[in-house]
């Protein structure tokens, strides 16, 4: 089976941040896929510096329409430049790429699989978004019907594009930070299997945010009530595979 990944960054304002993420990126031998969702003069001149560079390449779009926005082209615009594996990271240098290797490798190996970070963070980590992290791992526990999904929210990440542009063809997902927990649960509904890897995540001090609290909140919370309906209407299915699983390790 044919294996060429690329590294995928959507980048909101992030200029002082990306340009170290790139070269990271590039010192591996990895292309790299940056799409600008919309961002002020300031970064998107620094992405057309850095869009110079040999295996760089520059998604721009002409109107913010966040991240999952950014992430729907992003992974379609990685297919047509010949990628069968999209590995995501984010522009604000949380994400410590010098796991990005393992996480390669383990795509590799499973190469039908979405390999997800688990993050092992530092003291770094602001308190308000590490408990709020926790309200939406139990309703993903619910709404899968399975404690197998431990870190929905880590946008670091390795998709397969055949099955997850399947899925973007053919379902509604969301455009912000929604995206990250939808897709996934989605994804695992249709019996795609999820590796997971754990890996350090650090908050900068001087880091960027573009998080909302009012209004991206407001998102995943919709988001969890779609996803609870869904479930509804899966639940046999899903308890049955549960089922099928416990047999199986038996």
């Amino acid at each position: 089976m044919r294996f060429e990944p690329i590294v995928l960054i959507p980048v909101y304002d992030h200029e002082d941040a990306v340009g170290g993420v790139v070269q990271r990126v590039l010192a591996l031998g990895l292309r790299c896929l940056l799409v600008d969702d919309g961002s002020h003069a300031a970064c998107a001149a620094t992405l057309d510096g850095l869009a110079q560079r040999p295996n760089i390449h520059l998604l721009r779009l002409p109107q913010n329409r966040g991240k999952g926005g950014a992430m729907r082209a992003g992974l379609r615009e990685a297919a047509r430049l010949g990628a069968t594996h999209a590995l995501q990271i984010d522009a604000d240098g949380q994400h410590d790429t010098g796991d990005i290797p393992a996480f390669i490798a383990d795509a590799r190996r499973a190469p039908d699989a979405v390999i997800c970070g688990v993050p092992r963070y530092d003291a770094s980590v602001p308190r308000a978004r590490l408990y709020g992290r926790y309200l939406t791992h139990v309703w993903v526990w619910i709404n899968t019907l399975s404690l197998q999904l431990r870190d929905t929210m880590c946008g670091f990440r390795v998709y397969p594009l055949a099955s997850t542009l399947a899925l973007l063809d053919e379902e509604h997902l969301g455009r912000r930070m929604d995206f990250d927990t939808e897709i996934l649960v989605r994804l695992y509904w249709r019996g795609v299997r999820v590796i997971e890897r754990e890996t350090r995540v650090t908050y900068p001090q001087d880091g960027v945010s573009h998080f909302s609290v009012w209004r991206d909140n407001l998102y995943i919370s919709l988001m969890h009530a779609r996803l609870f309906l869904g479930m509804l209407r899966r639940a046999p299915r899903l308890l049955a595979r549960r089922l099928r699983g416990h047999r199986n390790w038996v």
